[in-house]
């Protein structure tokens, strides 16, 4: 049975909807399978940066720790629900520990690839995708950038387009994914056997999904992204999976989108 972490981390985002965040973790996670789902504590204040470049340091900290602690009483797959994008990081890493030919695909509209150095907001899901190859100071990394592929992005800061320019990091576009044989082919020319799978929900377009922290236009359809996790699905074991920025306006609302989003899930476990 597939086994899922509930995290209804808010602190990473920065979006001005980050606290209903907290409503779209619950929302999937009364869709769950209750045996098999862990709900993780997340501090109620906002925390401090704690002399750190990371806005709300202390916070975020104490969750990626408590998330490492959880993951650490198993090997086997787990999927992990936000909550903002920050959850990824401490689950890839621990994905790393247990799998050395590991691959991450990280379907989000946005890059994700700040430093805390360069990150005009300071929060943590905008340096979660470079958290995985670039250690911060939470638990993070343990993935080579080559084996590393950003799917779907169609929102970009210059210092993320400068760092992909300068790094070659592989990157995906939405005309791209229409089939899903280049991005087959983009996990293939990594040389992994392991996979991990991050979802954020605005890799969708808005007119799929209406409760979307940072929604950005043109994206993919359901069907396009059920297909192709499907596809590396089939080409490779999963590590580890992760889904992030559900931000529903009202428990209604959240129950209209919750169809798409247990279809995402359904490819996922």
């Amino acid at each position: 049975m597939t086994r899922y972490l509930v995290v209804p981390q808010w602190q990473g985002s920065p979006s001005a909807r980050a606290m209903h965040l907290i409503d779209g973790a619950e929302a999937i996670a009364g869709d769950l399978p209750r045996a098999a789902t862990t709900r993780v504590k997340v501090p109620i204040e906002a925390g401090e940066p704690l002399g750190t470049d990371i806005r709300r340091f202390s916070a975020v900290h104490r969750v990626a720790e408590t998330v490492t602690h959880t993951l650490a009483g198993s090997d086997e797959p787990a999927v992990v629900v936000g909550g903002d994008c920050g959850i990824a990081i401490p689950a890839i890493a621990h994905a790393a520990l247990h799998h050395d030919d590991l691959a991450v695909i990280w379907f989000d509209a946005h890059a994700d690839l700040h430093s805390p150095e360069s990150s005009p907001s300071g929060a943590v899901a905008g340096m979660a995708l470079r958290a995985t190859f670039e250690p911060i100071d939470l638990p993070s990394g343990g993935v080579t950038q080559s084996r590393v592929i950003l799917a779907g992005a169609r929102e970009f800061d210059d210092a993320e387009w400068e760092f992909i320019s300068g790094s070659g990091l592989r990157a995906l576009t939405i005309p791209e994914l229409a089939d899903p044989a280049p991005l087959v082919a983009a996990v293939a020319a990594t040389g992994a056997a392991s996979i991990y799978i991050h979802v954020d929900l605005d890799v969708l377009d808005p007119a799929v999904l209406d409760g979307l922290a940072l929604p950005v236009p043109f994206g993919l359809s359901l069907e396009q992204l059920t297909a192709a996790i499907a596809a590396v699905r089939g080409e490779a074991r999963l590590a580890g999976a992760s889904i992030a920025g559900f931000a529903p306006s009202s428990p209604a609302a959240a129950i209209d989108d919750l169809g798409t989003i247990l279809r995402v899930l359904g490819a996922l476990k």
